[in-house]
């Protein structure tokens, strides 16, 4: 019990401080700078909307506010079956956009493939219609492409605080860990997958998701790393989104991503294969991650039943820090102490995990996918 106790243990800090240490040495040993120019190819911007009709016209509007040519940009919207205004919104904005109306809902994965079928652009950038982009994100996302090795860049999505919300200090930390290592493993090579927010491809590289593919963002650039294209991170291609006011939004959206990632298992074998070429990036990135609900379990159980002092002591911590979890679940306001919100954010993530894996295992997605 104690070996298992101090495996859990180093695998739990390897899933989110190791693999980043280790691309810090990778970085250090051989780093791989992106080659970046101002260019100017011919850009699609594509978008799968189903019942958007709140957030279609602040889209509209940003998107016709994007500093690129106008030449040389055109504006795909699919509406998926929506069941609102959506349809009504799209066709009303004449030969602006290039709308595609689909009667039945499909699911955002066979939205996007139908709309690269309507997509004229070299480069393919996808964004969804919730998130803003910046005035220049489009123009510091295809630079990246000035580099012939690169084949799918992925922009940053920036979480704000909405109306009655707040970005607390645990889940920004959360995100500062995953922003390091996205740019260390675009520094080193290739980033696992992409901000399914703001990303873009070589349209030649495309491949046609699975009806029900949920993430899109790690199913399309990691096609792209098979096909020997670099995957990389442009962190000054800034889409922005908020913080859900919503109790559960937040937690819904995780398990949804999470889901994702046991779903890719499924849709694509071959990425559990020596065929993946970023197969440990994957294993490191994504699937430890998936792991760390049983191994917290297991060093539970193990610390408890194992004698000695430091055994003892690590039981005790974990209790008392489950305890602050639930105490920041219960009473919301004991999130504004710093370890009450660092423990409730760290339970409910690797929460959401375990519910994931329930979802995958009973074919539950949950979600518009």
């Amino acid at each position: 019990m104690k070996l298992l106790f101090w495996l859990c243990l180093a695998l739990v800090a390897y899933a989110y401080f190791g693999y980043a240490i280790w691309l810090w040495l990778q970085v250090c040993l051989r780093s791989r700078p992106i080659q970046q120019r101002p260019i100017l190819p011919q850009v699609s911007i594509l978008i799968a909307a189903r019942n958007e009709e709140s957030n279609l016209p602040g889209k509209l509007e940003n998107l016709h506010h994007l500093n690129y040519p106008r030449d040389r940009l055109q504006i795909v919207i699919v509406s998926d079956g929506s069941t609102d205004r959506t349809a009504s919104i799209l066709c009303e904005q004449g030969c602006s956009i290039t709308s595609v109306i689909l009667d039945q809902s499909n699911g955002k994965a066979c939205a996007l493939n139908e709309a690269v079928k309507h997509a004229d652009g070299e480069i393919l950038v996808f964004q969804d219609a919730r998130q803003l982009a910046d005035p220049d994100a489009i123009l510091e996302l295809v630079s990246c492409f000035a580099d012939s090795t690169v084949g799918a860049v992925s922009g940053e999505l920036l979480l704000e605080a909405g109306a009655g919300a707040t970005v607390s200090d645990a889940l920004g930390l959360y995100w500062t860990i995953e922003k390091v290592v996205r740019k260390l493993e675009s520094a080193s090579g290739s980033v696992v997958g992409v901000t399914g927010a703001i990303y873009a491809i070589r349209r030649e590289l495309y491949t046609n998701m699975p009806r029900g593919t949920i993430l899109d963002d790690v199913f399309v650039p990691m096609h792209v790393a098979r096909l020997g294209k670099r995957v990389v991170f442009q962190p000054s291609a800034v889409a922005r989104d908020h913080i859900f006011s919503e109790t559960g939004k937040e937690f819904s959206r995780k398990v949804r991503t999470l889901t994702g990632n046991y779903q890719l298992l499924r849709l694509a074998p071959w990425l559990l294969s020596p065929v993946n070429p970023l197969l440990f990036r994957l294993i490191s990135h994504k699937l430890m991650r998936l792991l760390v609900p049983l191994l917290l379990a297991l060093m539970l159980v193990a610390s408890g039943s194992s004698s000695g002092q430091i055994y003892r002591v690590f039981f005790w911590l974990q209790v008392l820090f489950y305890t602050l979890a639930i105490f920041g679940r219960v009473i919301p306001s004991t999130r504004k102490f710093k370890p009450v919100a660092i423990a409730y954010t760290f339970v409910m993530l690797n929460a959401a995990a375990a519910l994931a894996f329930y979802n995958f295992v009973v074919g539950r997605s949950g979600v518009w996918a």
